[in-house]
């Protein structure tokens, strides 16, 4: 087991509520990229390199989020997900990209899924956006701030143009979650699966009926979310 936190702090040891990841991958190369980068961000994070070593870490340890190879050895990482993750936020990692291999993944329990090779730095925006879901990372100063919206994060409040709107709990995570992915356009099923979780088993007509909603609530700047046709939904704060 490879400690980031641990090589990056001298070995002191952390406090226990520090954000703890796991990262499991095969590939020696891009677990340490990996580790390093989440490592960087102040977040405690352990290294496995095949599917049972990340089974044991599982069992001893409580982790925040997960980052699987697919293709993880003697275990692989659908099973892992399967058996082990159900209420941690996984996302997927993999050299395979076909429709098929995607929809495995969510269908594991999985959140989200990146196509090696990837960026470090868009795993770690990824990891802050699910990370956000759960109330497990929160912005500089406990705010956010998008265009004419302001998020309070510790109060799960939100105002716009300075003037407080009241919002279910799912209105709100949805909006959250979409501010923070800024220009990014989403399916109705993705927003699904990242924002009520692979466990809700309504509609695609629950996203539309929540995106009503919260059009109205911020008249007369509802724009923000705009429906990309054939597509989904996507926040813009310009």
């Amino acid at each position: 087991m490879y400690n980031v936190r641990e090589a990056i702090c001298g070995g002191r040891v952390m406090d226990e509520s520090a954000v703890k990841l796991l990262v499991a991958d095969a590939d020696a190369s891009v677990r340490d990229i990996v580790l390093y980068s989440l490592g960087e961000q102040g977040w405690l994070v352990d290294g496995a390199k095949d599917g049972v070593s990340a089974i044991k870490l599982l069992r001893r340890n409580r982790y925040q989020m997960l980052i699987l190879d697919l293709d993880l050895p003697i275990i692989d990482g659908l099973t892992v997900c399967e058996q082990f993750c159900a209420d941690t936020p996984v996302i997927f990692v993999s050299r395979r990209d076909a429709e098929q291999d995607r929809l495995d993944a969510f269908a594991a329990g999985g959140n989200d899924f990146l196509h090696k090779p990837f960026y470090p730095r868009e795993l770690v925006a990824r990891v802050k956006s699910l990370l956000g879901l759960i109330g497990a990372y929160r912005q500089k100063g406990d705010v956010l701030r998008a265009g004419v919206l302001h998020f309070m994060l510790g109060a799960r409040e939100v105002s716009v143009a300075d003037k407080p709107v009241k919002l279910t709990p799912r209105e709100y995570d949805l909006l959250l979650f979409l501010a923070r992915n800024e220009d990014r356009c989403f399916s109705r099923e993705s927003l699904l699966n990242m924002v009520w979780g692979q466990q809700f088993d309504g509609s695609n007509r629950t996203v539309d009926t929540h995106i009503k909603s919260l059009r109205e609530k911020l008249r007369p700047f509802h724009t923000h979310i705009a429906t990309v046709w054939g597509v989904g939904y996507k926040f813009s704060a310009r």
